[in-house]
């Protein structure tokens, strides 16, 4: 069955950052509509071929964003429950979906049930709402106990997430967020060290509540397939190629994200029936115009981006070559404040937009690419090609990262006559005859070939 994510190519905002909201919540302040600002990117994120927004986290919380106060409020340096609902709304208006941040695994201090255990101590109705309290320790923070900190950060107190009382709170606000805001799926936070039996809840709980809803969760290094089992999220976060992106062409070995292409997508890929979440770049990690060593390398590896198996993603900022990098181990870097259009310091590359536009009306415009299966049909130190086909739809996808022309006679299982365009070149074609099809690319450089078979 076919559903909007299989077209869907994502553009992800920080909204705190993009919209230079303060670092601290004053929580007693006033809310502030910053929200409002964020209709007028819709257009942006439109003709930039983008049809889905992940928007991250939105409800109120001390500092990032992923420390929350209130599931059921939106974050007052945002604005207001109705500025997110105006917005969804005037994004839908547009032909976008909207995926919210859903933060389960810890909360802030400022908490409210955890504010209580700190006035009421072992008296209070809420101390097994976290977990591994132990009043018999002090915390770090000198409180009359301790408790599991999220990653050792005493500021994030993990939520004990096999309390009933718990799980229904998050539920409830899973329901109101699809309820009151008309969300369109969820990005699960850590979902790689949250229970799976909450998850399959949770999943449960989601989709009672929108049947086509999308749920994705942040898993880093494990086995997706655990967390995309029947009855469970519908993706997970590709961390694997989004390393092998970048380091196969700082490296100049293109084996790398070769084997994890074929190992997740190939014949026999242990996730070629997922759609995985593939990124460039993300909130919290290192700008990809940052990461990569050589700058004409940007336009190949997006190129790879778009047109690989899973759901592309675009970081807000870098279509326009931002950079950006973690300070001192801090994210505030990569989470700045953008404006349209962008100041000249932020488009250091102002050719990369118009190509992100061009590499998402291929992709759409290609069955093969949104849903075919993937085939290697050449890897070299500096060059990678693939083919994906869904039916009689077909495409091949060669990149060359060399400083020399290269011509490359590739073995296909293409019926012989097929002809196919290039189009990042639509004056280039190339024809598949004997079993092979002939590609000549220059330095630097990338073709998609499409067309039907007879």
């Amino acid at each position: 069955m076919t559903t909007w994510i299989d077209d869907a190519i994502f553009y992800h905002i920080y909204p705190l950052g993009l919209l230079d909201a303060p670092p601290e919540n004053d929580l007693r302040a006033e809310p502030v509509s910053r929200l409002a600002d964020l209709a007028a990117w819709g257009n942006h994120i439109r003709t930039l071929g983008c049809n889905a927004v992940y928007l991250g986290p939105v409800f109120e919380s001390s500092t990032h964003g992923y420390d929350t106060v209130d599931y059921h409020r939106v974050d007052r340096r945002l604005g207001r429950n109705d500025d997110l609902r105006a917005l969804i709304e005037d994004w839908h208006g547009l032909g976008l979906k909207v995926v919210l941040d859903g933060v389960f695994n810890h909360v802030s201090r400022d908490f409210p049930a955890f504010q209580d255990l700190l006035a009421n101590g072992e008296a209070s109705a809420y101390r097994d709402w976290f977990a591994g309290i132990n009043f018999s320790v002090a915390s770090p923070r000198g409180d009359a106990f301790t408790y599991d900190a999220w990653a050792g950060n005493y500021e994030l107190v993990t939520l004990n997430l096999g309390n009933p009382d718990v799980r229904e709170y998050h539920f409830s606000s899973v329901r109101m967020w699809f309820a009151t805001f008309g969300i369109d799926g969820i990005r699960i936070d850590t979902a790689d060290v949250i229970d799976l039996g909450f998850l399959h809840e949770l999943a449960t709980v989601a989709r009672e509540a929108h049947p086509d809803c999308w749920l994705m969760g942040e898993v880093v290094h494990e086995d997706y397939r655990a967390w995309t089992a029947p009855g469970m999220l519908d993706s997970c976060t590709n961390y694997e190629c989004f390393k092998g992106l970048y380091s196969s062409f700082n490296d100049r070995n293109m084996h790398e994200i070769a084997w994890s292409l074929n190992r997740q997508s190939g014949p026999d890929g242990i996730y070629r029936n997922l759609r995985l979440y593939n990124f460039a770049d993300n909130h919290d990690v290192n700008r990809v115009a940052s990461l990569l060593h050589r700058e004409e390398d940007l336009a190949l590896l997006y190129a790879l981006l778009f047109t690989m198996p899973g759901v592309p993603s675009i970081y807000y900022g870098s279509e326009w070559g931002l950079k950006g990098e973690k300070i001192d181990g801090r994210d505030r870097a990569l989470r700045p404040a953008l404006t349209l259009p962008p100041p000249p310091d932020a488009n250091l590359q102002p050719w990369l937009a118009t190509y992100i536009a061009l590499l998402a009306e291929i992709r759409l415009d290609s069955p093969a690419l949104t849903n075919g299966d993937y085939r290697q049909v050449h890897v070299s130190s500096e060059q990678l090609a693939f083919s994906r086909c869904a039916d009689h739809d077909v495409a091949v996808v060669i990149v060359n990262a060399a400083a020399e022309p290269v011509v490359i006679l590739l073995a296909c299982d293409i019926p012989d006559g097929t002809v196919l365009i290039d189009r990042l070149d639509p004056t280039c074609s190339s024809t598949v005859q004997a079993g092979a099809l002939p590609v000549t690319l220059a330095p630097s450089s990338a073709r998609i070939l499409t067309g039907r078979t007879a």
